[in-house]
């Protein structure tokens, strides 16, 4: 469909989001294992060819793919790729993506638990508005140890904050293209 024809609307909306329930579905979450039954491997499979349809004639899928690759660790089918793929492209660029520790961002910890002073450093840029009561409350220590860890970090940068250099998009793409990922910046509506 020519561009001119696809809606603002068109453009901007995922097509994960129309298929919720098919993105959702926990067939696309796991590998099944070896001694799955045909027809859930049938379902699965289905599931797979739906949400590749949608991701082929999504407009957002590079900067999907980008996301999913090179700045969020996410589970499921993303951007065309499953896990083990956007592992394998991370790979070949040369790259990790930690995983968000959500108790640490959701504020839960454990009682005498040591902080880490990248995941001080990390929360704060991550929450830079957020009071360092807040992040000292959400790490379970106390200000002052906040206050240290960032002190330290002002004097000896870490250098993990901000220092490591993203792979480009077309990187991204290219090293997509070897996973047997086919995604073309053409199919980003423009």
């Amino acid at each position: 469909m020519p561009t001119s024809s696809i809606s603002t609307a068109d453009r901007t909306a995922a097509r994960c989001v129309d298929l919720a329930a098919v993105f959702q579905d926990q067939l696309l979450e796991d590998p099944l294992p070896a001694s799955a039954p045909t027809a859930l491997r049938r379902r699965q499979l289905g599931l797979i060819t739906a949400a590749q349809g949608a991701c082929r004639t999504c407009p957002l899928i590079v900067d999907c793919l980008y996301r999913a690759v090179v700045e969020y660790d996410v589970a499921g089918y993303v951007a065309g790729t499953t896990p083990p793929q956007r592992a394998q492209i991370r790979r070949r660029l040369d790259i990790t993506v930690e995983p968000e520790d959500f108790d640490v961002l959701t504020g839960v910890t454990g009682r005498h638990r040591q902080v880490n002073h990248s995941e001080v450093v990390r929360l704060r840029n991550a929450n830079p508005h957020e009071s360092l009561e807040m992040l000292a409350h959400r790490l379970g220590c106390s200000l002052s140890t906040v206050k240290r860890h960032l002190r330290r970090e002002r004097r000896e940068p870490s250098g993990r904050t901000g220092a490591v250099t993203k792979p480009s998009v077309d990187e991204v793409l290219a090293a997509a293209s070897v996973t047997g990922t086919a995604v073309r910046r053409s199919s980003q509506a423009a």
